[in-house]
């Protein structure tokens, strides 16, 4: 067997997956098998912008985890990847040279290690959203399935999933779409197991789980006439504190000019789930442009086809 090692870099933790797949390959495409996960401690990389060293720390324990499980005599020859998501992004847009540190940092630490190290880079939003579609459905077995004849068969009178991928910072949706994409922007192709694939991607930057609610509290803070902020969404009686540096500190929201940095807002929680739907509801824009069909904020989107797995 050979071996593979890949870190999945997102915006608040970090994960190594040690996979492990047969010399031979099935219609061109090999049967991957995960051997082992190892959550990195601490945040994500984009969170040691100011301490790029420490990022490349951080990876240490888990690939000296790694070296323990693959053989050897194999090191040399397994090939070894860092792929960062939308908290590196938001980083680029902040401060392109810090991200670059970091990166570098990184490398740096992954190339202290016998392994056939082949970079570490930012993925596009395209490639993280097309990247999961391709794990959903490797694993539902609707790519490829082990058939009673003990052979690899592609499914039969099975479809393919589209994915839906909340993160941190984005959120992704990737599906088989039926109908020409019309924007080369969004469209994908992979050939997988001997079948032909088309899909539609997009990544929406800024609005996975943690970037949405900073985005949230930004709109109500902007309509709150005073220093206390009333939240709908968290519970009544629920209280915290944040300065407007703290609040705006990311380039998914933008702070009043009037707004001093070191002012603390109190939060209040009220516990209203008709005023949070309709507070989550202003964060998007459903009206479509040019008569295109759309998802939200004027992006592209064909009409959605399918059934649909969630993860975040």
């Amino acid at each position: 067997p050979q071996y593979g090692l890949v870190f999945d870099a997102g915006s608040t933790h970090t994960s190594l997956y040690t996979y492990r797949w047969p010399m031979d390959k099935e219609n061109g495409t090999g049967i991957v098998f995960q051997v082992d996960v190892c959550s990195v401690s601490g945040p994500g990389i984009s969170s040691y912008a100011d301490d790029p060293a420490g990022a490349g720390a951080s990876l240490k324990a888990c690939l000296d985890k790694a070296m323990k499980i693959v053989p050897a005599e194999q090191q040399r020859d397994t090939p070894t990847y860092l792929g960062a998501t939308a908290g590196m992004r938001l980083l680029r847009e902040q401060n392109s040279t810090k991200a670059e540190q970091v990166l570098a940092e990184v490398a740096k630490a992954i190339g202290e290690y016998p392994v056939d190290f082949r970079g570490a880079r930012i993925l596009t939003g395209r490639e993280e959203g097309s990247f999961g579609w391709i794990t959903v459905n490797y694993l539902l077995e609707t790519l490829v399935k082990f058939s009673f004849a003990e052979k690899w068969e592609h499914p039969r009178d099975t479809e393919v999933l589209g994915a839906l991928d909340l993160g941190g910072a984005s959120t992704q949706i990737t599906f088989q779409p039926g109908v020409p994409v019309e924007d080369r922007n969004t469209s994908v192709f992979f050939r997988l197991y001997g079948t032909n694939y088309s899909l539609y991607s997009h990544s929406y930057l800024c609005y996975g789980q943690t970037q949405a609610l900073k985005m949230l509290l930004a709109a109500l803070h902007q309509s709150s006439p005073t220093a206390q902020i009333s939240h709908p969404c968290y519970p009544s009686g629920y209280q915290e504190n944040v300065t407007v540096a703290e609040l705006y500190d990311s380039p998914c929201v933008h702070a009043p000019s009037t707004a001093s940095p070191a002012l603390v807002l109190t939060v209040m929680g009220t516990g209203d789930p008709a005023g949070c739907r309709s507070a989550i509801q202003k964060l998007f824009n459903f009206s479509c442009r040019a008569q295109r069909p759309c998802g939200f904020n004027g992006v592209y989107q064909p009409p959605v086809r399918g059934q649909f797995f969630v993860r975040s």
